[in-house]
């Protein structure tokens, strides 16, 4: 695992002590509407508006408008604001990272997820038992978000959106160095990466930054609102310029950031012969890049690759597994393998941040 906590952390609770605790499936369970706390009288990232839901991170396939109440992050309750208005919810409250709070017979606790700004696992606890649902996680380093925490448990719900062996990511700053050898190769053509606009592009601005590149770079229009907000919660991201304002020969040897929907329509016209990236870890499958038109394939993820799955299962401790979003059926395979106990959730709703967000983020408006 590429965090920094032990591989042994809570093995305890895989080995058999088992005191008389709590069922997991008496605490959460899954329904239409997403994962049900009974005892808690909450949804966790509901699919669908509830009397009260608790949301793991801003993308729009967990965080939707409509619920009674929303307890999140504070990051992330500012991002459901600035995409659905100030009335999304009818009350919200921000829960800080480490920070418990009692719901009906329920306890839950909110730890860093590493995905995006604001991303928050959930820890259940009731009758002894604790369930981590991660949301959506990765355990890769970001300097624009909480690093991903181990939370020991009972029962830990994993995502699985690049559940397979051939998902391995690599290092983000190894396809910073691609795109940054792209732009020096061709000077005379502008470069326009696509990024899901919340998390993804403030990464790979940020990388940018780190490897040394201090040159403007320019945004997409849907890019701005979110990027700002993300320089305001003290996430430095250098010069930044909207791309709408620039003259085509000025943008030439230039690097603009827009949703991957952005990238294949006639928006593009305004730039000289441009590049086309795409970041995503979905860029390992080359059909993928094929399909989608990309002419510089960058394997940027914002979720854990298998290797990083894998590890976090193991190090959790938990002695059961529930996979959600995604490949789940390799990834119980492989639970059920090491002897754990795993099975799918079967969840529907969640995907791909880009096909989620393009309604919400004003992708079709003008840059």
């Amino acid at each position: 695992m590429r965090g920094s906590s032990p591989r042994s952390t809570g093995k305890n609770r895989r080995n058999g002590a088992y005191i008389r605790k709590m069922r997991p499936q008496d605490i959460l369970v899954p329904v239409p509407a997403g994962l049900c706390c009974k005892p808690g009288g909450f949804h966790i990232d509901p699919v669908r508006p509830v009397e009260r839901a608790v949301i793991t991170h801003g993308h729009s396939d967990h965080a939707r408008p409509g619920h009674g109440a929303v307890l999140a992050a504070q990051e992330t309750l500012d991002i459901m604001r600035l995409r659905y208005g100030d009335n999304f919810a009818d009350s919200t409250q921000a829960v800080g990272y480490g920070e418990k709070t009692k719901l009906g017979d329920v306890t839950i606790q909110f730890h860093p997820a590493g995905h995006v700004l604001g991303s928050a696992q959930i820890a259940v606890s009731c009758g002894g038992t604790c369930i981590v649902a991660s949301g959506d996680y990765k355990d890769a380093p970001d300097p624009t978000c909480a690093p991903f925490e181990l939370v020991p448990c009972d029962v830990f719900i994993t995502e699985a959106t690049f559940g397979l062996p051939v998902f391995r990511h690599g290092h983000a700053a190894d396809e910073i160095k691609k795109l940054l050898a792209s732009v020096a190769l061709f000077p005379e053509r502008a470069h326009l990466v696509g990024a899901y606009s919340l998390g993804k592009a403030q990464r790979v601005i940020a990388l940018l930054r780190e490897a040394g590149y201090d040159a403007p770079i320019y945004l997409h229009g849907a890019m701005e609102k979110i990027t700002r907000y993300y320089e305001s919660r003290g996430v430095p991201l250098g010069d930044l310029r909207p791309a709408k304002d620039m003259k085509k020969a000025d943008l030439a040897g230039t690097i603009t950031l827009a949703p991957p929907s952005a990238t294949s329509d006639i928006w593009t016209r305004r730039f000289p012969d441009p590049v086309t990236a795409f970041a995503s870890g979905w860029m390992r499958v080359r059909a993928r890049a094929r399909q989608r038109g990309v002419e510089l394939p960058l394997v940027i993820s914002d979720h854990a690759d298998w290797d990083g799955l894998t590890a976090t299962i193991d190090a959790t401790g938990a002695g059961e597994v529930w996979v959600t979003h995604g490949q789940e059926d390799a990834l119980v395979h492989w639970c059920t393998a090491k002897g754990l106990t795993a099975r799918p959730l079967d969840l529907i709703g969640y995907g791909e941040e880009d096909e989620a967000d393009a309604a919400v983020a004003g992708e079709e408006a003008e840059a």
